[in-house]
């Protein structure tokens, strides 16, 4: 359905997210973040599976029901659209190869990620450990694509991290089109080095490891490289391993640097670690400096820019 494209990030969404009146109540859920501030740089997919289905807007709620499956049932039982929803996800997300996200609606019985409910029959007390038909399915078929809820991405640091992954994987599939070779595969990996590094230190080091033995780069192994970038991506960079980063960075300025800029960088650094300055801080002060003293591995460094400048995804970590 969507064939990956080097030049235009595609991101999946669920369309009520993007202001399209697909909702049961003929309504929507548009997310702001969404529209105004990520559609600024990537290009939206929009897919509601319940009207994909033919089920019509407006229309009669669903739910999840535990049986001996969970189906998907009309909230008054009077039909059941498991069947067509499942075929529909199973049908249409090998077609999603092409994506580099997907933001889901929360609590969906077809797009919840998490914490969906789930039913009785013929009650209605529920559990919140469920997870919506079609979002299940594109998380099974595509284990490292970068996924998100959007009630979630109220949150700063979901918000960032989530963004960071989706770059990370465009670009990491942008590499596999060209054909990877194991110098490209180097060089990539030296350009992630520090958010490597503040993401997860240890994956950083096996996947050096691992990198330092190969002779050519076979389909296991660039499956390999992609799983572990993504999941160290994935897991939230700390204030130590970003202060440890920061401060590896900075050693690289200490012949340039005179004693007042030097006093300057280190002090921006130690204040973020304390929590007094945004991340935002150190790094605005380092760019500066990357413009007076060049440094082609330095400014090489996805860290520094992990995503535009302009998200401002930075300012409160």
């Amino acid at each position: 359905m969507y064939k990956f494209d080097q030049n235009t990030i595609q991101v999946g969404i669920s369309a009520c997210l993007i202001g399209q009146q697909v909702r049961f109540d003929g309504g929507h859920k548009q997310s702001r973040f969404c529209v105004d501030d990520l559609g600024k740089y990537v290009s939206f997919r929009p897919i509601c599976p319940e009207v994909a289905i033919g089920m019509g807007v407006p229309r009669p709620t669903i739910r999840l029901v535990q049986e001996e499956i969970i189906r998907v049932k009309a909230s008054d039982d009077s039909f059941d659209v498991t069947d067509k929803l499942t075929n529909f996800a199973k049908e249409t997300s090998p077609g999603l190869a092409g994506l580099s996200g997907y933001v889901f609606c929360a609590k969906s019985p077809t797009c919840g990620m998490e914490r969906v409910s789930v039913y009785l029959p013929e009650k209605n007390n529920a559990s919140r450990d469920g997870v919506g038909v079609f979002a299940a399915q594109v998380m099974k078929d595509h284990p490292n694509l970068p996924v998100e809820e959007s009630g979630r991405l109220n949150d700063t640091n979901l918000r960032e991290n989530f963004v960071t992954r989706v770059f990370a994987y465009h670009d990491w599939h942008s590499k596999c089109a060209e054909g990877l070779t194991p110098d490209l595969l180097y060089r990539f990996h030296a350009r992630y080095k520090y958010l490597l590094m503040a993401h997860n230190p240890q994956i950083y080091r096996s996947l050096g490891q691992a990198l330092g033995r190969i002779e050519g780069v076979t389909p296991e192994f660039q499956a390999y490289y992609e799983t572990e970038l993504m999941s160290a991506l994935k897991r939230h960079a700390s204030r130590k391993n970003h202060t440890n980063v920061l401060q590896h960075i900075q050693g690289y300025f200490k012949k340039q640097l005179g004693s007042t800029e030097r006093q300057a960088l280190a002090e921006s650094i130690d204040k973020y670690r304390t929590g007094l300055l945004p991340l935002l801080a150190p790094i605005t002060l380092l760019r500066h400096y990357l413009t007076l003293y060049p440094n082609d591995y330095i400014a090489s460094q996805v860290y520094l820019n992990p995503h535009p400048e302009e998200m401002q995804l930075r300012y409160e970590h």
